[in-house]
């Protein structure tokens, strides 16, 4: 019986994968925490613990009338970013996939009404939520799984939860341990292009609003009190300051640990900083995670939607 054994929620920021040098220069001297944060968890998680696959939550991957999961047996390439080509260019990256996994998430789609297709074509888009993460965290670890998982465009609170729900099933019916990665932001709202490179250092006086950065720091202090419940209760709230990706990431892997009944607690890699305008911060759930009390059925969800 498969288990997850970790996850997180991870920041991908560009400025992670850009030379110490230019880190610093905007970042008033000072390198950022979130890269110095990857690193202590690398040597503290994926360098220590016994685990088969790491499941990318990736926010920057769009899909619109399905959740897609990765199925190639193996993804290798050169990266170059559409977003921001002249960060992040040619980066290579070469990882095992796990298509059996994938197919398994994909089989539990209808028992939680939802659509999850497997795809293996290797033209198939990579996003840097992925292998800005996998070049910290997997990179050197060659016997190690990696796939993805896209946010639905579509898809609300709900939608991203069932997902969740169907990857938390599948892993449990598998042979594999597997680490959560919830790929993303909180609050994302960027300044403008005229005022934004006066918001580039880190710091949280940088964040977008005053009040985003309140509604961040009030749910980081439930992640670190192990409160999912709350913040679940709370998403609409939320949904104000434009978590990135409608916070998909974070409920598709809250969804896999069992939604509001989850009490795991988070301890913090690195500090909460800007990235022109917008949060981002490392928050790490060690495993093992009791499964969900039982399956939600298509009665709950009748309700859920009425």
């Amino acid at each position: 019986m498969g288990e997850i054994v970790g996850a997180g929620l991870i920041a991908h920021v560009p400025t992670i994968v850009l030379p110490e040098q230019t880190r610093r220069e905007l970042n008033n001297g000072e390198d950022s925490t979130l890269v110095s944060g990857l690193r202590r968890l690398r040597k503290d998680v994926f360098d220590t613990v016994d685990y088969d696959t790491v499941v990318v939550l990736d926010s920057h991957w769009a899909t619109t009338v399905e959740f897609v999961v990765t199925a190639q047996e193996r993804r290798s390439g050169l990266f170059t970013s559409e977003e921001l080509p002249r960060g992040m260019a040619q980066r290579p990256y070469d990882f095992l996939g796990d298509p059996s996994l994938a197919h398994l998430i994909a089989s539990k789609g209808p028992s939680h009404s939802t659509w999850i297709t497997p795809i293996s074509d290797d033209h198939l888009p990579i996003f840097y939520a992925t292998t800005n993460v996998w070049e910290f965290l997997g990179q050197g670890l060659p016997d190690k799984r990696w796939i993805s998982i896209g946010v639905c465009q579509t898809a609300d609170t709900e939608d991203n939860l069932r997902l969740g729900r169907a990857l938390g099933d599948a892993i449990r019916e598998s042979d594999r341990r597997v680490l959560l990665i919830a790929s993303g932001a909180m609050s994302h709202t960027f300044w403008p292009l005229r005022r934004l490179r006066d918001h580039e250092a880190a710091g949280p006086e940088h964040i977008f609003s005053p009040e985003a950065y309140a509604a961040d720091l009030r749910r980081l202090d439930w992640f670190y009190a192990g409160d999912h419940a709350r913040v679940l209760a709370t998403m609409p709230e939320f949904y104000r300051y434009k978590p990135e990706a409608r916070f998909g990431h974070y409920l598709m892997m809250i969804g896999a640990l069992g939604e509001g009944d989850c009490t795991a607690r988070g301890r913090r890699y690195g500090e909460y900083e800007n990235s022109v305008g917008t949060g981002q911060v490392h928050v790490w759930f060690d495993g093992p995670f009791a499964p969900p009390h039982r399956t939600p059925t298509d009665a709950d969800y009748v309700r859920q939607t009425s």
